[in-house]
């Protein structure tokens, strides 16, 4: 993603979750992609769709078993 599209879903997510220690890091060969920090703890993927002209943000949070516990 540009680093335009990145400040700005960035910024939109820390303003969601009132959390302003969240980070969005660029994956090497991806472009349609940004992992989620939380400091310094990976938390997940935001994906970039752009479908019949339509632009949208995906986020993607898996929660283990046992992180429940």
């Amino acid at each position: 993603m540009k680093k335009d599209e990145c400040i700005k879903v960035e910024s939109f997510l820390r303003k969601t979750f009132k959390l302003d220690t969240i980070k969005l890091k660029s994956l090497p060969k991806k472009d349609d992609s940004l992992e989620v920090y939380i400091e310094d703890e990976f938390i997940g993927l935001v994906y970039r769709d752009d479908e019949e002209g339509e632009l949208s943000y995906s986020f993607q949070m898996a929660i283990l078993d046992y992180d429940l516990n």
